[in-house]
């Protein structure tokens, strides 16, 4: 009897490494998919909090981006039960069409001067996934408006006393699908800072990396790369690197074709081209950068017609 009783409590220990040794597999295998491949797209989107800044009357600005976690799928969320700001919201001046990767200081929500301990909280479901970013005005949060992190919280005398640029775009408010609208721009800055020195390709950056992976039943949702851009480097666009102007659509049904996405300033100027092939309601956010600080105007268009096949 004893022996049975042994044997019995033998064969349940077995099973119960078993069965946590095929939970451990399970879940490392996941991981593994997650860290090594890369997926066009089914993936989530995740709301980032990037912190907090004062501003003079005493009201905080809270500063959002976002990571698509998606190599190639764009996003259209409009405001709503799937992309929604609380309190205040759901409609907080958010995006409502997403890019794939990361996408830095994108929008930003101003709070009063006693929002004290309360949280700003950004929701996101995308592909069925929700997730969620928490903003609240912890100290180790808060974003020096001169310096910041990147500059070691020190900037020169000529940087401190950078003033933003200005951007005034004037476009057509509607246009038909298939069909090009032209948008110009009038820039005007401090001149602070001057262009940068042409920047260099990173060592090792030359081609994409490798999707390497010993698991079997890998996934094969892997990425359609994108073609190199003419006259750009690895380590990013060659030329000087002076003022310029970020073209995107920040909300609408679905993306739109770009002349140019970057578009330098020359003598005051920009100048860029854009068409769609799905008909809605568009907000083409155009930024204009000094490379230190930035304005943005949103460019509402109505686009009408068939959607293009």
């Amino acid at each position: 009897m004893v022996s049975r009783l042994r044997s019995a409590v033998s064969a349940l220990a077995v099973a119960c490494v078993v069965g946590l040794a095929g939970t451990v597999s399970a879940q490392v295998q996941q991981v593994e998919i997650d860290n090594n491949f890369k997926f066009n797209s089914g993936q989530d989107v995740q709301p980032v909090f990037e912190g907090w800044s004062k501003n003079p009357d005493g009201t905080f600005n809270m500063h959002f981006g976002y990571l698509n976690r998606n190599w190639v799928q764009q996003l259209s969320i409009p405001p709503g039960p799937n992309n929604t700001i609380e309190p205040g919201g759901p409609d907080r001046g958010q995006p409502a069409f997403f890019y794939p990767r990361m996408q830095r200081n994108i929008f930003t929500v101003v709070v009063p001067k006693d929002w004290g301990k309360k949280e700003l909280v950004w929701t996101l479901v995308a592909n069925g996934k929700t997730q969620k970013a928490f903003g609240w005005l912890q100290a180790e949060w808060e974003i020096d408006p001169i310096g910041g992190a990147s500059a070691g919280g020190q900037v020169s005398a000529e940087l401190a006393k950078n003033t933003a640029p200005k951007i005034a775009v004037t476009a057509d408010t509607s246009v038909r699908v298939g069909q090009t609208l032209r948008m110009i721009g009038n820039y005007t800055d401090d001149g602070v800072p001057k262009p940068a020195a042409p920047r260099k390709p990173a060592v090792g950056q030359e081609t994409p990396p490798t999707l390497v992976s010993d698991l079997k039943d890998a996934p094969v949702n892997l990425p359609d790369l994108a073609p190199a851009r003419p006259g750009a480097g690895a380590g990013g666009p060659a030329g000087p690197r002076g003022p310029f102007v970020t073209w995107t659509v920040y909300r609408g049904p679905a993306g739109a074709d770009f002349e140019s996405r970057n578009t330098p300033v020359k003598d005051g100027k920009v100048e860029n081209a854009v068409s769609f092939n799905v008909p809605g309601e568009y907000v083409i956010r155009v930024r204009a950068s000094d490379r230190h600080k930035f304005t943005d105007q949103d460019v509402k268009v109505t686009v009408t017609g068939a959607t293009q096949q």
